[in-house]
Order: C-alpha cells, then sequence, then structure tokens
C-alpha cells in the first residue's frame, strides 16, 4: 500500500462572467492550464456560489446584468479574504481606482493577454498564500533586483545600490504588495502618513529617482510599473 501523500487541490478560481463568449474563453484556457472552476453569470448567483464554496481567487467582471459589480465586489470583500481580480472593459481611472479602494487586489482591462492574466493570477495566489501563513519572506528577488528587507540593502546585478529612506520605504512597500496595484494615494499615506501634504507629483519625483537606481532603462521600466492615472504595481519576472 503506498503510502505517498495526497496531492493537493488545485486553486478554485471562481469566474463572474455574464457574457457566454467570455466564459467559455476563461473556462478553456484557465482549466488547460490546471485550475479548477466556478461560473457565475449574475451579481447574486457569485455570491451565493462564494458562500457555498469559497473560492481560492474569483475573477470578476463589473457589467454584470443584475449589480453593478462594483457592488459585487463590496459584498464580497466584507468577508471573502482570498484574491479578487477584476476584468472589465471599464478603462477610466475612476472604475480602477473605486475598485483597488473597496478591495480589489488587481485590475486588468479587456481586451488582455492569456498570459498576463495567469502571471496576476500567480501572483495574487502566492502573496495571499504567504498572508495565511504569516510567513513573508525578508528577501525579493526578481530577475537582476533583490531586496533585503530585514538588513535595509537593495542589489541590481549583485551590486549594491543606496537608496535614500524614502526611496527605499516606497520601494519595500510596493515589495510587500507585490503584484498589487498601489493607488497614489494608498502610497502616499503609507510613506508619509495620513497628515500629509504631498501630491501624486511629489511621488512621481521620488518613483522616478527610485526608477534610476534599480531599473536597466528607467524610460521603459521592468519592475515599476505605472498603472496610468492610478498609482504603481511592483512587476515581478
Amino acid at each position: 500500500m503506498s503510502n505517498a501523500p495526497t496531492p493537493p487541490l488545485a486553486p478554485l478560481v471562481m469566474i463572474v462572467e455574464d457574457e457566454g463568449p467570455m466564459r467559455r474563453f476563461l473556462r478553456s484556457f484557465l482549466s488547460g492550464s490546471g485550475y479548477r472552476l466556478q461560473e457565475a453569470a449574475s451579481g447574486a448567483a457569485a455570491l451565493q456560489l462564494a458562500a457555498e464554496k469559497a473560492p481560492d481567487i474569483t475573477l470578476l467582471d463589473l457589467g454584470l446584468p443584475d449589480m453593478d459589480g462594483q457592488d459585487v465586489l463590496i459584498k464580497l470583500r466584507s468577508w471573502l479574504k482570498t484574491p479578487i481580480v477584476v476584468l472589465s472593459v471599464r478603462d477610466q481611472d475612476t472604475q480602477k481606482i473605486t475598485a483597488l479602494d473597496h478591495g480589489a487586489d488587481d485590475y486588468l482591462i479587456k481586451p488582455f493577454s492569456t498570459g498576463e492574466l495567469l502571471a496576476r493570477i500567480r501572483v495574487a495566489l502566492r502573496h495571499a498564500a504567504e498572508q495565511r501563513s504569516g510567513v513573508e519572506s525578508s528577501v525579493f528577488e526578481s530577475a537582476d533586483l533583490k531586496v533585503d528587507l530585514a538588513a535595509r540593502r537593495v542589489f541590481v546585478r549583485q551590486t549594491e545600490v543606496h537608496l535614500t529612506p524614502i526611496e527605499f520605504k516606497l520601494l519595500s512597500i510596493l515589495v510587500h504588495h507585490c503584484g498589487r496595484v498601489l493607488t497614489h494615494q494608498h502610497l502616499l499615506q503609507e510613506v508619509w502618513g495620513p497628515k500629509r501634504s504631498q501630491s501624486p507629483q511629489h511621488l512621481r519625483v521620488f518613483m522616478a529617482g527610485l526608477r534610476r537606481k534599480i531599473e536597466p532603462d528607467p524610460a521603459q521600466p521592468k519592475y515599476l510599473v505605472t498603472e496610468q492615472g492610478v498609482g504603481y504595481r511592483l512587476a515581478m519576472e
């Protein structure tokens, strides 16, 4: 008799999408990528389905037939702790910021590439696993970038770069939320506090300085990615 451990179940993805072709598209490539799926074509169905079997991650469309997706997001986030990634044709900055403020972990504009979505799913699931375990590595590595949070040291291509205290604080916040879009407001409050007087332009100045120190090409950043009109995201290779 084999004593081999039972392999863990693949992550369960809840697709909340009312358009049949898009739902079939997501079903096809996500199931082909090894994920388990549950699907809802309305906000009410999504809330019921999530209550019956909480998903490991939710892909939420905002244009639902029975209620606005932002309202579904608020209701889900009131008790659901697992990641929620918004997939929407709504490309207005206000919609993105509202969704992120309501607790979305990420926001992708349709149409998107399957590779981009899979990468965002992996990052969101990894971040959630670290939070559940209560264990977060003090060392972040991606391609040529290494950030040692405990030692407060940063290396690019194995060469140490020296950051100002504000630059290091900004980078460390992005590392803690790697893969997530952080709004200007969130970053300003985390770096300078709730009574800060700094503006998004002030933040852009520090981000530009940080990029000059860690990016191979600051004009085309691969780590510190701008989410236009919304904020920034630390991308992983």
